[in-house]
């Protein structure tokens, strides 16, 4: 892998080390879900709210401005 990144343009290198990061992070923010969902950060907030409700309804501790990776993924990808 050290053999591709070595070849490929900075701006394409930062981009991937963002997307790994994004990757490990146990929470996603509303900027990661704007770009992801294609979508104003505004409304990712609001998306966010709303899952941050389920989870609290659910009995969950939350996070304001982030939310779970394993449940967005769940609610938008049916990822499980």
């Amino acid at each position: 892998m050290d053999f591709f990144i070595a070849y490929i343009k900075y701006d394409e290198k930062k981009q991937m080390k963002e997307k790994l990061k994004m990757e490990k992070s146990r929470f996603i923010t509303a900027e990661e879900m704007a770009k992801d969902l294609c979508v104003s950060k505004a409304h990712a907030y609001k998306l966010i709210r709303k899952m941050n409700d389920e989870l609290e309804s659910k009995g969950y501790l939350t996070i304001a401005g982030r939310v779970s990776r394993k449940y967005y993924e769940e609610r938008f990808y049916g990822v499980q």
